[in-house]
C-alpha cells in the first residue's frame, strides 16, 4: 500500500545552511499492518508523513501510496489516505457532527453516505454523548475523536498518525490505540508516528528506527533486539542510534 524509494527533503536556513530533514529514506508498508515510525523529535518523522500526504513536495526520491505516485497523482493520493496529526485543527464554531459532516462533503460523498458514516464512526468512537456540542467545548481527548472521526469518514485504505496521542492522558490514549489496532483489523496500511517507546511496544507490527533523517533499522521488535543484543526497547533504541553509552 506504501512504497517510499530513496525519499530527501532539504530545507535551507539562513543561520545552518542546507538541512536534510529527511535522507534517503526507503520502506514499505502493507495492508493489515501497523508500521511504526520511531525517533526523537527533530528526526524527520512528520517531515517524512507530509511528503508522504503530498502536503510537501520531495526534494528528490518518490512514493506510490494506494498506488498512486505522491509526485505525479497528487489528487488521487489525498483521496485515499486519512492524515492524523496531535495538532489537527478544528473550526471550534462548528459541532462535531457538523464538522464530521463538512469534510465529508470536502470528499466528495453523497449526503446519505456522509450521514451513515458519521453515525458509524460515532457509534465506534464512544462520541454519541458529545455529537452535537460545539468543537470549542469539548475536552482534548474529545477533540481528538472528532479530528480522528474527520480523517476517515471517507473510509480510506492508508492512514497517517504522527503522534496522535499527544497531550493526551491515559484514558484517552487508549481510545486512540484501540481504534489503530480496529483500522488494522480492517486491513488498512497504517504508519504510526512517535517517539513513546511504549506505544511502539503495544501497537507496531514493524518498526523504523530513524534519526537524523535516515532510517537506520526495520523490524519487527524481535528481530530490533536480537540485532541490538537488547531487550528493554528503550536500550533497543539508543544502541540502534549509537547513544546508549551516553
Amino acid at each position: 500500500m506504501i512504497e517510499a524509494r530513496n525519499l530527501c527533503k532539504v530545507f535551507t536556513d539562513k543561520k545552518r545552511g542546507l538541512i536534510r530533514a529527511v535522507d534517503g529514506v526507503s520502506f514499505e508498508c502493507h495492508a493489515g499492518e501497523i508500521f511504526g515510525l520511531l525517533g526523537p523529535n527533530g528526526a524527520g518523522k512528520t517531515t517524512l508523513l507530509r511528503m508522504l500526504a503530498t502536503i510537501l513536495e520531495p526534494t528528490s526520491g518518490t512514493a506510490t501510496v494506494a498506488g498512486y505516485d505522491i509526485r505525479t497523482q497528487a489528487q488521487e493520493v489525498r483521496q485515499n489516505i486519512g492524515y492524523l496529526s496531535g495538532s489537527t485543527a478544528l473550526y471550534e464554531r462548528l459541532t462535531a457532527r457538523e464538522m464530521v459532516r463538512y469534510f465529508g462533503a470536502l470528499y466528495g460523498l453523497p449526503t446519505e453516505a456522509i450521514a451513515a458514516q458519521t453515525e458509524q464512526i460515532f457509534t465506534e468512537l464512544d462520541m454519541h454523548e458529545f455529537a452535537d456540542s460545539r468543537c470549542d467545548k469539548l475536552s482534548t481527548g474529545q477533540k481528538q475523536r472528532v479530528s480522528i472521526a474527520r480523517t476517515i469518514v471517507h473510509r480510506p485504505p492508508v492512514l497517517f498518525f504522527d503522534e496522535p496521542t499527544s497531550g493526551l492522558d491515559v484514558v484517552a490514549a487508549r481510545t486512540i490505540t484501540r481504534f489503530i489496532r480496529r483500522c488494522r483489523d480492517e486491513n488498512r496500511a497504517v504508519v504510526f508516528s512517535t517517539h513513546i517507546m511504549s506505544e511502539v511496544e503495544a501497537l507496531c507490527d514493524r518498526i523504523a528506527v530513524i534519526y537524523r533523517g535516515q532510517i537506520v533499522a526495520i523490524g519487527t521488535l524481535e528481530e530490533l533486539r536480537a540485532r541490538t543484543g537488547r531487550q528493554a526497547f528503550e536500550h533497543v533504541f539508543l544502541r540502534l542510534i549509537g547513544e546508549e553509552d551516553t
